[in-house]
């Protein structure tokens, strides 16, 4: 491992160049300064028993080795009636990807690899997506139109997905602004992955087919936290219905950045919404660092038409390659090609994201179009790298290339058939840079950053589908679908307001859509506000994430666990005690957990005398200094017998007043 000084200066140095602040010390200012912009495309499975387009099931999920049929596709382009090519087609044409898709006979049929026409479309998840799109404040369509939208990277089998609007022209209401709403679709979900290492890509078709929901909004998040903010709202508008799949990938967001001077990138399914504040900060910045580059190399580079880059394959020398990183080129057969950048000093280490520079946008793409498996590309200006400095020089030497002092090298290590995709790889995105922020599709990582994943594909991408008729959607109907409704999130957030619940659990109780069992407690029960919604929104959610539940827990047994208490006479705080062993067995009576806890009943009288004897054995042990140490000291002692037996408010009142 070496380190290359002059390189992490660059960094550092362009870091400040760009006024690159940190998320957490981000201002509006910094974001209003850089012309911060971003919008949402929010997907949502339905809760429905069969696929979009066929009777076949969902949510049986197949293991990645269990499968009973392989089918084997290749992508590629076909040029439109203007004579054109898509670039997404094109680029994943470069890739040469066998797809293989794994079968499971109990979750797929002849429709999951395009063998038959569709079915009609379901009746049960349409009715789900508009009851959704009313929710959202759309304005319905008077027929769906089904269309193919192109999905090029094989993740489903066909080359499109069938997808369907149903409403434009609405709004979501956040407790500071309204955000647009551009349209709401319902369409069919994509394969899972199960690999993609070079050329291969491997997926499972259980997925593919469920019903989704897609709400894409107008750009109109003005910063990180409100990216965030607005896409919490439109999940829990989502599961206030009780209709969609909740868990582990029943929902992903595809966030769309951009800033002043760039252009809109999209960064593919983040599955978890704490994920896009990071993700959106890092992106707006990335594009205005590579806006940085375009400016530097515009001033460095006059005719940048005719620019391109020098190359040469080197022969296979055993001696230089026979040990450390490098030793698997020659067994392996893959060619060491020195690349040779003019003018590109410096642009190389040249900060995108934290962590990353300019380097790592050429590498993701050779990893992604030239399908190269690391380790695979060594540069000049590499921060830090397996390979020393003084290997990279010997293998540079070995080259007739003539490298000016403003140029950057790297050392490219690819297999004959793909190192002409490489080179027209490097090429095109050393070019792209003359121009700033190219259109992409970027893939979200857990640490905030991003990779490249394809070109972004392009408007005409969309076409009829001419297999699916038109479906009619009466008034009648729809004002069927708009009966019972339920309330609006901001309302549900307003109320919870004015009860004096605590912002910081809004999120876990709107997210399980149990405000409807706060507002019963509260209202029914006559629950003090904040006492329910601490309860739900943190001892509830917190006992949760200690129990691994077996099945989804039905949320009414806590109703139903509080008024047996106030029936019974029972002070309702020794719900929380009960809490873990309902969550454990939600069929269990509740007499028998109150055997199980061992809770005994006993006259708050009684309690109440004990505090004389407690006073005394505190100051037997401890002497009578401190009151705070007292008043912890004496309730701790008591606090077992009394939950549920007196309100712990007034147990707290009794001992204060018994002070020395």
């Amino acid at each position: 491992m070496f380190e290359n000084r002059s390189a992490k200066t660059n960094y550092q140095k362009t870091l400040k160049n760009i006024g690159y602040v940190e998320r957490k010390l981000a201002s509006q200012e910094d974001y209003d300064r850089i012309g911060f912009m971003s919008g949402l495309e929010v997907h949502q499975q339905l809760d429905t028993k069969k696929k979009l387009f066929c009777n076949c099931p969902v949510g049986l999920y197949q293991k990645a080795d269990d499968f009973d049929a392989e089918v084997i596709r290749h992508m590629r382009p076909t040029m439109s009636e203007l004579g054109e090519y898509d670039g997404t087609a094109l680029m994943e044409f470069k890739t040469r990807k066998n797809i293989t898709y794994r079968l499971k006979k109990e979750t797929a049929c002849t429709y999951e690899v395009d063998d038959t026409p569709p079915f009609p479309i379901n009746k049960e998840a349409l009715g789900i997506a508009l009851r959704i799109s009313l929710l959202s404040k759309l304005n319905i369509v008077g027929e769906v139109h089904i269309t193919r939208k192109q999905y090029l990277d094989g993740s489903i089998p066909t080359g499109f997905q069938r997808t369907a609007i149903l409403g434009v022209n609405g709004e979501i209401e956040l407790p500071y602004k309204k955000i647009r709403l551009i349209q709401l679709s319902i369409e069919e979900d994509s394969c899972r992955e199960v690999s993609d290492i070079g050329h291969d890509r491997i997926y499972r078709t259980d997925r593919l087919g469920t019903p989704l929901i897609e709400t894409v909004t107008h750009p109109d998040f003005a910063n990180p936290d409100e990216v965030k903010d607005g896409c919490d709202y439109i999940r829990f508008l989502n599961r206030s219905t009780g209709m969609v799949k909740t868990g582990i990938g029943a929902g992903r967001e595809d966030v769309n950045v951009s800033c002043k001077g760039g252009t809109r990138v999209e960064i593919k399914g983040v599955a978890h919404t704490k994920w896009i504040p990071d993700l959106t900060h890092n992106e707006a910045f990335r594009q205005w660092a590579l806006l940085n580059i375009r400016s530097i190399l515009n001033k460095r580079i006059k005719d940048k038409d005719n620019w391109k880059i020098e190359y040469e394959i080197l022969p296979q020398n055993p001696e230089l390659f026979k040990r450390g990183i490098v030793k698997d080129t020659v067994a392996t057969g893959k060619k060491a090609i020195v690349v040779n950048l003019p003018n590109f000093k410096k642009i190389l280490s040249h900060f995108t994201q934290p962590n990353k520079i300019f380097a790592d946008e050429i590498y993701d793409r050779l990893k992604v179009i030239a399908c190269l498996i690391p380790p695979f590309m060594f540069h000049t200006e590499e921060l830090s790298s397996t390979l020393s400095s003084k290997r990279i020089k010997q293998i540079l030497n070995l080259s007739q290339l003539n490298f000016g002092k403003n140029d950057a090298q790297m050392i490219v290590l690819a297999p004959d058939e793909d190192i002409e995709t490489a080179l027209e790889t490097i090429e095109e995105r050393c070019k792209m840079a003359f121009e700033g922020v190219p259109n992409e599709t970027r893939k979200s990582l857990t640490n905030g950053t991003t990779i490249f994943e394809r070109v972004l594909p392009g408007a005409e991408r969309m076409y009829p589908d001419t297999d699916s008729a038109p479906i009619p959607l009466p008034e009648s109907y729809i004002e069927e679908l708009s009966k019972d409704l339920p309330n609006e999130i901001i309302d549900n957030y307003k109320q919870m307001k004015k009860w004096g619940i605590p912002e910081n659990y809004y999120s876990y109780i709107l997210s399980k859509n149990i405000f409807g069992l706060l507002k019963d407690l509260i209202t029914k029960l006559k629950i003090n506000p904040k006492y329910a919604g601490k309860f739900i929104g943190q001892i509830l959610k917190h006992e949760e994430g200690q129990i691994k539940l077996k099945d989804r827990f039905n949320y009414q047994l806590i109703y139903k666990l509080f008024d047996f208490l106030i029936k019974n006479d029972i002070e309702i705080e020794l719900a929380e005690r009960m809490l873990p062993e309902l969550l454990e067995h939600p069929r269990m009576e509740f007499e028998s957990i109150l055997s199980v806890i061992k809770f005994k009943k006993i006259k708050p009288e009684k309690i109440l005398d004990n505090i004389n004897f407690i006073k005394n054995k505190f100051v037997l042990l401890k002497g009578k200094d401190d009151k705070k140490d007292y008043i912890n000291w004496v309730m701790g002692e008591l606090r077992y017998s009394a939950i549920g037996n007196i309100p712990l408010k007034k147990l707290y009142k009794a001992v204060t007043k018994n002070l020395f």
